[in-house]
């Protein structure tokens, strides 16, 4: 059974802003090159993969300087974004992600640096059967 998650009404600008970046990584708006991308992410930055591995911020900065825009992103579809503040400035946000027929549910956790957002984790789960 799936919790009942409500949004605290405080953080509907906070929830724009960052399901606006979401997926990350996949929004040339926010970074397409890799200094953006460096920018983009803490210098400790660190996610767990849809395998369970852990990677590091260089591993996936060096993965993102490889890849190529892929036409298939087109079609990718986010939706049941929700939105907790962890501390300050620092916000966890979760959502769905469906790419063609595959579902994940995602967790990124987002801190605001001034003006702009830094990445500190990120994690993709696979959802066998939503």
């Amino acid at each position: 059974m799936e919790p009942d998650l409500v949004n605290d009404p405080r953080l509907a600008s906070v929830l724009d802003e960052l399901s606006r970046r979401e997926p990350i990584f996949h929004r040339p708006a926010f970074a397409s090159t890799r200094a953006d991308f460096e920018r983009m992410t803490a210098d400790d930055f660190w996610e767990v993969g849809a395998s369970g591995r852990r990677y590091g911020r260089q591993y996936v900065l060096d993965v993102l300087e490889q890849r190529e825009a892929d036409p298939a992103e087109a079609g990718w579809e986010t939706c049941d974004f929700h939105c907790r503040e962890l501390g300050p400035s620092t916000y966890l946000l979760t959502y769905t992600l469906r790419q063609q027929e595959r579902l994940s549910r995602r967790t990124t956790i987002w801190r605001r640096t001034g003006d702009d957002w830094q990445v500190l984790f990120h994690q993709g789960t696979p959802v066998g059967d939503p």
